[in-house]
């Protein structure tokens, strides 16, 4: 019987439809010892926690990675390719997850909503009503979006048309913005967004983008939200950045070391929403993301290549491990 893995739990109509099609088994926990040992002999993984080239190298039968969520940083791709293992992915089915995210955070920070909680319940009612007056609204605002993929594409439609906003976006084809949104170079939208909204993927070209230069020429008071890659930011120059004031608040969702280690310095400010890697999950998403993961395993045990292939070097050496 194929073997199907995945690190981490899936959405329980996911789970009866892979086991349908399979063995089913699920990692003890996502760690990288229990993800080495347990998914031996696997056919096909199912990726939501980074897999280590070693296993794509050991694994004969193996078939596929399928990645539940569109970002490919977990997965040696390149090793993959080599090996003749297929990677697929499953694009902008959490998109509209991740773009409430960015919402809302902005919201929160333009109230002050984790200062006004603080003083509330440290120092009483008035202590916390005394920032009501500072909070800004978001409507009418500029948004800054760094990477105009399926995330900022959707992100662009609910500040455009929902909140009357002015859209700048960073982008390497201008040519396919929507209608309504403005491309801009980094230097023209830093300087002008009152919100910035980092939707890019980590490549050489993104890594360290937003460093301490980059947030000093921010004008002071905006907000910056992160649900990109950690490493796309230079933490430290985040955490001086928010102590001095010069940016008005920071939400960020993925780190450069995750978990965020007890004790780190975004820990500790008033000005920050932190989230531990879940602004792109929700019922609803993992079931869409779910849904995916299973069309592209039909697909490939039926001896078909997967519409989101992401390796097609690949091919000729998993057709060549894989005559039937």
């Amino acid at each position: 019987m194929t073997v199907i893995f995945s690190t981490h739990p899936l959405h329980p109509e996911v789970s009866r439809d892979l086991a349908g099609m399979g063995e089913l088994r699920v990692s003890s926990a996502p760690t990288p010892a229990a993800i080495a040992a347990e998914s031996a002999g696997a056919e096909i993984i199912v990726v939501r926690a980074p897999i280590a080239p070693e296993i794509l190298r050991r694994e004969a039968a193996l078939r596929a990675c399928v990645r539940h969520g569109a970002g490919l940083d977990m997965i040696p791709v390149d090793v993959a390719t080599e090996a003749g293992v297929l990677v697929a992915n499953v694009p902008g089915a959490n998109a509209v997850t991740v773009a409430e995210h960015v919402i809302w955070s902005s919201m929160a920070l333009l109230r002050k909503h984790p200062a006004v909680r603080a003083d509330w319940l440290a120092d009483g009612w008035e202590a916390g009503r005394r920032h009501a007056d500072s909070g800004r609204e978001l409507s009418g605002r500029v948004l800054g979006i760094i990477g105009m993929g399926n995330v900022g594409r959707a992100l662009f439609g609910m500040a455009r048309h929902g909140f009357g906003m002015r859209v700048l976006s960073l982008t390497r084809t201008p040519s396919r913005l929507p209608e309504g949104a403005e491309a801009a170079d980094l230097d023209g939208l830093l300087a002008n967004s009152d919100v910035v909204a980092l939707c890019c993927p980590l490549t050489d070209e993104t890594r360290g983008l937003i460093d301490g230069a980059a947030l000093a020429r921010m004008r002071p008071g905006t907000v910056l939200v992160n649900v990109s890659r950690g490493p796309v930011v230079d933490e430290s120059a985040l955490v001086e950045a928010l102590r001095s004031g010069h940016l008005g608040g920071a939400a960020v969702d993925i780190f450069s070391e995750q978990p965020l280690p007890a004790g780190h310095p975004l820990m500790s400010l008033d000005n920050v929403i932190l989230t531990p890697h879940m602004a792109g999950i929700t019922e609803e998403s993992m079931l869409r993301m779910g849904q995916g993961v299973v069309t592209a395993v039909r697909q490939i045990l039926a001896g078909e290549l997967p519409d989101t292939l992401c390796n097609p070097g690949a091919v000729d050496a998993y057709r060549g491990r894989f005559r039937d």
